[in-house]
């Protein structure tokens, strides 16, 4: 066990020393990446704006699972050093933007009462609603972060 251990620590120190990477950055992308399956799995749960495969219809919500291979994607390129904070910035923003325009905006196709309402219990609702608002803020900090790396000329 202390093995296995030592070995992801030592996986995270030699991505980190390899290629530039900062503690910082990966918890600017996996916070992201939690809060949008958690909020994922909510739309699962709640029944509502789901697609396929959980059901079969297309609609936005298969659409919006291509973040987590365009992640995976963007962490490998990351790694081997074909993009840097620049392209995080970009990508981040985006993905605030579209956040922010399918669940807040006036033209939301989810808006905030589809993430409440269908909850029994409102405590839930709210919970789901904060995962959502967390999910739109770690994405703009994120951004600003990286932003701001790129701004420098440092690395992610």
């Amino acid at each position: 066990m202390g093995d296995k251990e030592t070995e992801s620590t030592g996986i995270v120190a030699n991505l980190t020393n390899n290629s530039g990477l900062k503690p910082a950055f990966f918890a600017l992308v996996l916070a992201p990446t939690l809060l949008g399956a958690a909020h994922h799995i909510d739309h699962v749960i709640r029944g509502n704006h789901v697609g396929w495969p959980i059901t079969p219809e297309v609609n936005p919500f298969t659409y919006s699972l291509a973040i987590y291979p365009l992640l995976a994607i963007s962490l490998y390129l990351t790694v081997t050093d074909r993009v840097d904070a620049g392209y995080w910035a970009g990508f981040l923003a985006f993905s605030a933007g579209m956040l922010a325009f399918f669940h807040v905006s006036p033209w939301a196709v989810e808006p905030p009462r589809d993430v409440m309402v269908p909850y029994d219990v409102p405590a839930f609702g709210y919970l789901a609603f904060g995962i959502l608002l967390a999910l739109i803020a770690s994405t703009v900090v994120g951004s600003a972060y990286a932003g701001l790396l790129w701004y420098r000329g440092e690395s992610s």
